[in-house]
């Protein structure tokens, strides 16, 4: 026998001999053996007849040199694997087989261990479960560690404090916070979705979280003056649970429409300047065009999060909160490279006859600002964003027109027209190793806060992916607005909008606030494959004083808010997603509105911010 046709033989014996194994791993790992009784034909046959203006005629033979002898039909004990070629045809030394994963196992490429995440897994949907040629069950398992040390203005309580002898309005500025989540998820999917979408998809996730905080003074845990500075608290969450299902495919390259129902993760832009969460809704969404084309249309009813820990509560009452979103994106438009996206998104919220207080005992709803009477609202936001890169540059863009209708306004208790905007831009250049990065950020301010016009942008549910994200220290942390309002913060944690509102997690949207503008730089340095290093530089301002002074009752306040300074190290020891670790520092150096506002018992002058991440998955 040729050398040819021995490593041929060798490649059907070995196709049609599975691996075996023992224990758990062999359960997942088996396939379903095959019965030689029912799948041995000629494979002649299975290819079909020969082409008769191909073959030879009797007594003639073909010009040129003697044509070898052909190699014996192929004969393949393996169901659903493509026909062999034909004696002649080429090519000679291939076999078609149905699936990878069994030629890899069986000739011993790949090693498979179930507790194993780097290599081929059935237990991460790398294999098809068995007995199934298409059923894939991927689980996944994700610590999350937090360690930040921080400060920030804490307001002195009126009944008692930490030191009975401190008068002041604002206290020690110090605190830590200790937080671990761990993530449990699973999602069993069918079909083979390397280039097709799955037929259908049940995916849950649920998030344990156990958090420890300590500040400096009283009743900014807890409303109760008796209550101790410090906090340990645990909860588990719903933070995934939905059905996925292909509806059709409208084309032969897998432009599809498919449904989502149940709790699910949606972003409404790039960067999450608007409505980014976990929410239980349902989406339909597809493409068209070789996906160059792609559209959403969903609707959300908005769970109730844990206060403490801001997971998604189903415990609790769904809230009268709606979401209806619509948007549409198109690759390459107007220029090539460069991805648009047109949305329209109404947030109907009807919680007038709803008083709600958090965990902690603080009213989050009605705001404890103003006229405290509950309120509701209409909001459309219309929306262009943009993501993608011009040339050399790489941009992301947004810009947001907020429409609607307060029918209470806290300032007024009359209606009000809701009229806002927002504009967000990015742009970056790499060079090599470095991306230098500017940011620019102006969401509009309530210039006259006692009219029946609400000129405030805010948003639903930011998270926003900008000017350093939560390394950032006025992203991250949650500045209160002590002298103004009742557990009322400036802005929200992980948000950058100056808000004013009770709880970015449990409070609802108000638009009298005094806007944001930000201007910043900043730079990535991959120093190695596994490390990244970013520093961000972000100058920030009031857009309008006017409501912090009505709230406050001072003639005047200045606009600045105070220079933002970070820097983050990210290291990936086996460069990918299973092990992250961030070190992260930040300062703020306060601006004459910032010190107007706030102080601390020290008079230091100053904020900082440490951040300590490390994400392990499975």
């Amino acid at each position: 026998m040729s050398a040819r046709r021995s490593s041929l033989a060798l490649l059907t014996l070995a196709v049609a001999q599975p691996a075996s194994a023992g224990g758990l791993s062999h359960w997942f790992d088996c396939y379903e053996r095959l019965d030689p009784g029912t799948a041995r034909a000629p494979a002649e046959a299975e290819a079909g007849p020969a082409d008769p203006t191909t073959a030879p005629i009797p007594g003639r033979r073909r010009p040129g040199p003697a044509t070898p002898a052909l190699d014996a039909p192929v004969t393949q004990a393996n169901p659903g694997a493509i026909a062999p070629p034909r004696p002649g045809d080429f090519p000679r030394d291939h076999l078609g087989i149905p699936d990878r994963w069994r030629l890899v196992e069986t000739l011993g490429l790949v090693k498979s261990r179930w507790q194993d995440p780097y290599a081929q897994n059935t237990l991460k949907g790398d294999r098809p479960l068995c007995g199934t040629h298409d059923l894939f069950l991927q689980l996944t398992a994700i610590s999350d560690t937090v360690i930040e040390p921080r400060s920030f203005p804490q307001p002195v309580g009126v009944q008692t404090t930490e030191r009975p002898g401190n008068n002041d309005t604002f206290g020690r500025q110090h605190s830590t916070v200790y937080a671990q989540t761990f993530i449990l998820g699973a999602a069993l999917t069918k079909g083979s979705t390397a280039f097709k979408p799955p037929e259908y998809e049940f995916r849950t996730a649920f998030a344990f979280n156990i958090n420890h905080v300590d500040v400096a003074e009283r009743r900014i845990l807890d409303v109760a003056p008796s209550r101790s500075s410090r906090r340990t608290d645990v909860f588990l969450g719903v933070q995934e649970f939905f059905l996925d299902y292909h509806l059709r495919n409208t084309s032969d390259r897998y432009d599809f429409d498919s449904i989502r129902v149940g709790i699910q993760p949606f972003s409404s832009d790039f960067r999450g300047f608007l409505f980014q969460d976990n929410q239980l809704g349902v989406r339909l969404f597809g493409n068209r065009d070789d996906n160059r084309f792609q559209y959403n249309l969903a609707a959300f009813a908005r769970l109730e999060k844990d206060t403490n820990s801001g997971l998604n509560d189903v415990t609790r009452r769904v809230r009268d909160d709606y979401v209806f979103i619509a948007n549409v994106y198109r690759q390459d438009l107007p220029l090539p490279g460069l991805t648009s996206q047109l949305s329209v998104t109404y947030n109907r919220n009807r919680e007038r006859d709803s008083f709600q207080v958090d965990t902690n005992g603080f009213p989050v709803r009605p705001a404890l600002l103003g006229d405290l009477r509950p309120r509701e609202y209409d909001v459309v936001y219309l929306g262009y964003n943009a993501d993608g890169r011009i040339g050399r540059v790489n941009l992301t863009a947004s810009a947001t027109w907020a429409l609607g209708r307060d029918r209470n306004s806290f300032f007024t208790a009359r209606p009000a027209r809701i009229n806002a905007f927002f504009l967000a831009a990015e742009p970056s250049l790499d060079f090599d190793w470095t991306r230098i990065r500017l940011s620019g950020l102006y969401a509009s301010g309530d210039s006259n806060p006692h009219d029946d016009r609400e000129t405030g942008y805010d948003a639903i549910f930011e998270n926003p992916q900008f000017a350093g994200a939560d390394t950032s220290y006025w992203i991250r942390q949650t500045i209160p607005f002590a002298g103004g309002g009742r557990a009322i913060a400036i802005n929200g944690r992980n948000g950058v909008l100056n808000s004013l509102r009770s709880s970015k997690d449990q409070g609802q949207s108000n638009f009298n606030n005094p806007g944001t503008i930000l201007a910043g730089i900043g730079a990535d340095f991959d120093l190695l494959p596994e490390l990244r290093v970013s520093a961000n530089a972000n100058q920030l301002w009031f857009a309008s004083t006017a409501v912090l002074q009505a709230l406050r009752v001072e003639g005047s306040i200045p606009r600045g808010i105070g220079t933002d300074l970070s820097a983050a190290a990210i290291y990936r020891p086996h460069f990918n997603q299973n092990l992250v670790f961030r070190l992260s520092g930040a300062a703020l150096l306060p601006a004459a509105g910032f010190k107007d506002l706030f102080a601390n018992s020290p008079r230091d002058g100053h904020y900082y911010s440490v951040l300590f991440n490390a994400v392990l998955s499975y």
